[in-house]
């Protein structure tokens, strides 16, 4: 019964670590299109003026002033990816810590 307990609690944490492996996958896919978004977004003006303000960017071109307030969502969206992938993380490794911790039933 306590090998059986003990390839299950295996099984279980090998099933977190590929879901937290598949998530971190996938944050790392979308942070790099986000910042691949925002480079092109600083990348390309035509812009003649552009004035800060403390309601924004304000600019001539309007396809830039969109693409900057679109820019700065999309690096508080990254930021917020790396917060979560790093709690998932840390909560991976919690496991990890408590599973090695414990005695190995015989």
């Amino acid at each position: 019964m306590g090998k059986r307990n003990l390839q299950t609690a295996d099984g279980n944490l090998l099933m977190a670590v590929s879901a937290v492996a598949l998530v971190a996958l996938l944050t790392a896919m979308g942070t790099a299109y986000i910042c691949g978004f925002v480079l092109d977004s600083f990348e390309n003006s035509n812009a003649m003026v552009m004035l800060l303000t403390d309601a924004g960017v304000k600019s001539d071109d309007k396809n830039l002033e969109q693409n900057l307030s679109a820019a700065t969502v999309a690096l508080k969206t990254c930021r917020d990816l790396g917060w979560a992938l790093g709690v998932g993380c840390l909560g991976v490794a919690g496991a990890i810590l408590i599973r090695f911790s414990r005695p190995k039933a015989s």
